[in-house]
């Protein structure tokens, strides 16, 4: 049996009806649909469990606690860290990474160097930007490839002795783009860098094993993956974490404080002050034990045959152009694509008449599309319920528009 007839009736959603049209999602890059298992586990806490974490004695502020801190124990199995202290809660990708940049920001000097790539989010890119600004430091930028790939030895060019952070993304949300985490670390790491991995697009369709990876900071959103919104992970090795000081203050991170000084708590919690997404995190667990029972090998193949079959058919559909590596690249669940003559945005449109829901515009991506030379892509993204009759749908659907001009 194929992977999407296993799992497509465990998600309630996709009995939609859209204009007329069952429903054909294919907007998971954005975010996921969620499985029933994830919804009830959350419908489940807010009903028996719900109380703040970590201050109360009580029953429920205990029952709280131990499924918050059992999320923590779910990420560190998923991603294969090498302690729980390693894990720590966000309120997703951006705020992960802006954490980390408002943190390590604080330790740079004047005309220390951060790279990061023309592939970003600007999730990845804003932030530093900002400590660039306020602690003038310089802000290079490794350039992408014809084939979507990172010129990697412009990478060995930026690298100097004066780079301070390396900021990359693991799979770029846009040309699917697979980076060689461990290739870019291990030159990071010979000018004492710091490596922050932007794994938004990665976690939810590969295996992670971050001492594999070596890099200092991983993150990434539940909300991608299957689990809810308002929740990230930020992963960072234990080392790096206890050489710094917490970017943002209030209560859980601290032990002690007084007027004119505080005692930080342990790790994780340093890292996570003010009351957090619980509920959230009980969600994340439903989420990884979903993923964890399909297998995320099967996650990656089925999704890979899906990526291969949308590849193949634009390559046959006259007037499509599909971005990226090629189809005989490994790549991520993405497919950017273009329609001669119509934007992007009328490309969803069209599409969403048809009950087919892709993403369009720059996709927060904004200096790739530049080097692009367009305004924008449409973007298919997969998922495990997607099937290879919807991929079908999609290539009819597209090659409907072309015909229609």
């Amino acid at each position: 049996m194929r992977l999407d007839e296993e799992t497509r009736p465990d998600f309630p959603i996709l009995q939609r009806i859209v204009n007329g049209h069952p429903l054909v999602y294919l907007d998971s890059g954005a975010s996921s649909q969620k499985p029933r298992s994830v919804i009830e586990a959350m419908n489940r806490y807010y009903e028996r469990s719900h109380a703040n974490v970590h201050r109360s004695i009580h029953t429920l502020g205990e029952e709280a606690t131990e499924l918050y801190e059992l999320a923590r124990d779910s990420v560190q199995r998923f991603i294969g860290a090498a302690s729980r202290e390693e894990v720590v809660f966000t309120r997703g990708t951006t705020d992960g990474l802006g954490l980390i940049a408002e943190t390590i920001g604080r330790t740079l000097a004047k005309d220390d160097e951060i790279v990061v790539t023309e592939l970003e989010h600007h999730s990845n890119l804003i932030p530093w930007q900002l400590v660039a600004r306020d602690r003038g430091a310089h802000l290079k930028a490794v350039p992408v490839l014809a084939d979507g790939t990172l010129d990697m030895a412009a990478l060995d060019r930026l690298i100097t002795r004066r780079t301070r952070v390396v900021a990359f993304a693991h799979v770029s949300n846009v040309l699917g783009t697979i980076t060689s985490v461990a290739e870019i670390v291990r030159r990071a790491r010979a000018v004492d860098a710091i490596t922050v991995v932007d794994g938004a697009q990665a976690a939810p369709h590969l295996r992670l094993d971050m001492p594999s990876l070596g890099c200092d900071f991983y993150v990434f959103s539940a909300h991608k993956m299957l689990g809810p919104t308002g929740i990230g992970v930020m992963y960072g090795r234990r080392a790096v974490l206890d050489s710094l000081e917490p970017g943002r203050g209030g209560s859980e991170m601290i032990k002690e404080v007084w007027i004119d000084r505080a005692q930080w708590n342990d790790l994780p919690w340093r890292f996570e002050p003010g009351t957090p997404p619980i509920a959230e995190a009980v969600g994340l667990t439903a989420a990884i034990e979903y993923l964890e029972k399909v297998g995320m090998e099967r996650v990656g193949e089925h999704e890979r045959a899906l990526t291969r079959q949308t590849l193949e058919g634009f390559a046959r559909t006259p007037g499509v152009t599909a971005y990226g590596p090629p189809v005989s690249v490994d790549r991520g669940a993405v497919v950017a694509f273009a329609v001669e003559g119509l934007h992007p945005h009328d490309v969803a449109a069209l599409l969403d008449a048809e009950g087919i829901a892709v993403r369009a515009g720059h996709h927060c991506a904004m200096p790739l599309m530049r080097r692009l030379g367009v305004v924008g892509t449409s973007r298919a993204t997969f998922s495990v319920f997607n099937s290879p009759d919807e991929v079908s749908l999609l290539l009819a659907a597209v090659a409907g528009l072309r015909s229609a001009l």
